[in-house]
């Protein structure tokens, strides 16, 4: 960046270094204006002006301008009367901080603007401006200036602290930090001066954060970002725009441009209260949010968030509109694809409110809603699993938090901790006497156990759970029950008694009333068509499953239909059929790391079908490393185990004879 804006110094363009308080325009600046080739063009006649060392007003900054270039006019009264003086040679002139004179509320502000950009257009003249705003005349050439990159941060940071140990806590501190380069000194300073070691600095700023960055000399980033919120662009802003910079820092992604209105009801016109805080460079925009650095976060971000009513009614609309059951066709499933953007806003959120209002049974419920999201449309392991196992048994709210938690961790692929996670759940809800959350529990962990291959116990939970639900007369849980008894029969290889149960489960649901449960049913049947032989039967139930699949937008559903159809044909050798539904398997799995992890095993298994062995092998590898990383322990150890067997292959290829040399 530093060659480029110096040769814009030298062909005489002018330029605008825009950005948040802290970033280092100045420090650019200077570095320009005493480069060695800018030197050569320029000679003495290269002036810095300091536009916030002088109060704001037009005669001001000419009687300012006016000495700084020689022209000996006391108190010029516009730009002509010092025109023969700027015209005389070429000149670089850097107006440094100039938010402070470009405010457009600020101080008259209109004619400041127009002698600046008649500067910007004078051909002997290089105009170089350094603002926290971005109203700079449209002739000069804008550059926003972004972070450090690591190792310039590191460099800036060793510089001044001086002490190379432990590297690795310095850049977890500078990531922490945004790379930014005010806090990154101002930490290095404070540490230098109190000859901290490393082990102490990580306590201070755990401890303390961006309050620790502040010097003897009265430097700090408190004081810099303040400076900000001083202007008379921000005070036009109204009172509550500090409170709203509050919620914006609070949230690690920012806020949605998109739900301005709905998040901030009682805030007039805030899509333009969000521009204007971009122009002073407060905040900026990232992936259609609203979001600012990490060290203006944590200085903006309310001590407490319960004390800041703004943020109070964000959360109450985070939590109506969370607080929605789901189930695929069912009203409200397609639109909960929000989650998937704003999932980590949503987790911060209730991890503090889970913190701060621990017994709260609201909160709690709306964490169990939460995960139910996350499962339905963004598969991933969360911060918050830690905390609902150890909320105390008697809390209400366990049961059914442990049961939500753990059908996000059973799809993600870590099965035996999701059956620990539901034993728990039965137990406590078997205390409370509540059979219908008995039933519900049961018919996951016999579900979790068929994925397990335990499938005796599975079918004793399953028929358990059908008992209930009738008892109950609770159609809408006999079919799940009953479809998740076919499929642990199905898994013992009772192919005639698992295709009964999956046909009484259809009966019990028309396709209009559950699609999403057809589906499954569907299936089951092409399943256990194919396990009997029969492939044209099969390949139609399939076929029927996928439809509903597609019409529903459930990609999960799809893959495993293509799984089957996969193994179907791989069964009768048509591997090119199943190659192809290999890659529509792996096309729906996008997003779902157990998912492309599966598919790359069902492909090794494939490739290992047709002896091409060490494709096999590559392929088995890449799902055990990701099998590892999302925790499915099992599939895991099968994978290992089917990679013996591709090792075994690769010897045997290579210890036969060929029939050349036979």
């Amino acid at each position: 960046m530093i060659g480029k804006l110096v040769g814009l110094a030298e062909n005489l363009t002018p330029f605008a270094l825009i950005g948040v308080p802290g970033i280092g325009k100045t420090s650019i600046a200077l570095t320009i204006l005493h480069d060695d080739r800018v030197k050569q063009r320029f000679g003495h006649n290269r002036r810095f002006i300091r536009c916030d060392q002088f109060p704001t007003s037009l005669t001001n900054f000419l009687r300012r301008l006016s000495k700084v270039i020689g022209a000996g006019i006391e108190n010029p009264n516009d730009l002509t009367s010092l025109r023969s003086s700027l015209s005389s040679a070429e000149m670089l002139i850097i107006l440094d901080n100039a938010e402070s004179i470009l405010d457009p509320h600020g101080t008259d502000a209109q004619e400041i603007y127009a002698a600046v950009e008649e500067l910007s257009h004078f051909n002997n003249i290089c105009l170089g401006i350094t603002s926290r705003i971005s109203t700079i005349p449209p002739t000069c050439e804008t550059h926003d200036i972004p972070t450090l990159s690591v190792e310039a941060a590191r460099d800036t940071f060793y510089r001044i602290y001086k002490n190379g140990g432990q590297p690795d806590l310095a850049d977890k501190i500078l990531k922490r930090l945004d790379f930014h380069p005010l806090s990154i000194t101002l930490l290095a300073t404070v540490a230098y001066h109190n000859r901290w070691d490393m082990d102490r600095l990580t306590k201070e700023w755990e401890s303390r954060r961006t309050d620790v960055l502040r010097t003897y000399h009265d430097k700090s980033l408190a004081a810099t970002i303040e400076l900000s919120l001083g202007s008379p662009m921000f005070q036009e802003l109204g009172p509550d725009v500090r409170e709203l910079l509050g919620v914006i820092a609070f949230f690690p992604q920012g806020v949605d441009e998109d739900k301005v209105g709905w998040l901030f009801p009682t805030v007039s016109d805030g899509t333009e209260v969000l521009n204007r805080l971009c122009v002073l460079s407060l905040t900026h925009r990232s992936n259609g949010f609203v979001t600012m650095l990490a060290p203006l976060r944590d200085h903006l971000c309310p001590k407490d968030p319960r004390s800041s009513p703004l943020l109070c009614t964000a959360k109450d609309c985070y939590f109506a509109r969370l607080s929605v059951g789901l189930y695929p066709g069912k009203p409200g499933y397609e639109e909960a694809r929000w989650i998937e953007s704003e999932d980590v806003n949503v987790e911060h959120l209730l991890n503090v409110f889970t913190t701060i209002d621990v017994d709260s049974n609201d909160v709690w419920n709306v964490c169990g809603y939460f995960i139910e999201h996350l499962r339905w449309h963004k598969l991933r392991h969360i911060l918050l699993g830690p905390k609902v196992k150890a909320l105390p048994d008697t809390n209400p709210s366990k049961p059914r938090c442990l049961f939500w938690l753990s059908r996000l961790v059973i799809s993600v692929g870590n099965q035996m901790e999701g059956k620990r996670l539901l034993i728990h759940a039965l137990k406590l809800w078997r205390e409370r006497g509540d059979d219908f959350g008995v039933a519900e529990t049961l018919v996951c962990l016999s579900n979790v156990n068929r994925l397990l291959g335990l499938h005796k116990e599975g079918v004793q939970q399953a028929e358990e759970a059908l008992r209930i639900h009738e008892q109950l007369n609770y159609t809408f849980g006999q079919a799940p029950s009953l479809l998740n008894l076919a499929w642990l029969l199905y898994g013992d290889r009772q192919f005639d008694a698992a295709g009964e149960a999956a046909s009484r489960s259809i009966k019990l649901l028309p396709e209009r009333v559950n699609q999403f449960h057809i589906c499954g049913c569907y299936r089951l049947l092409g399943e256990v068509h194919a396990s009997k032989g029969d492939t044209e039967t099969a390949i139609s139930h399939f076929k029927a499953s996928l439809k509903i699949a597609s019409s529903l937008g459930l990609h999960r559903e799809q893959f495993w239909n293509h799984v089957g159809l996969v193994e179907l044909f791989c069964d009768q050798g048509g591997f090119d059929n199943s190659h192809a539904h290999i890659k529509r398997a792996k096309s729906h799995a996008v997003g779902y790391p157990y998912l492309v992890a599966r598919a790359m095993w069902l492909q090794a298994g494939v490739l290992y079908k047709q002896s091409r062995f060490r494709e096999a092998r590559l392929e088995a590898l890449r799902a055990a490393d990701t099998l590892e990383k999302v925790g499915a322990t099992r599939d895991l150890e099968m994978c290992r185990s089917f990679l013996r067997d591709i090792e075994e292959g690769i010897g045997e290829a290579v210890d036969k004879p060929s029939s050349t040399s036979a």
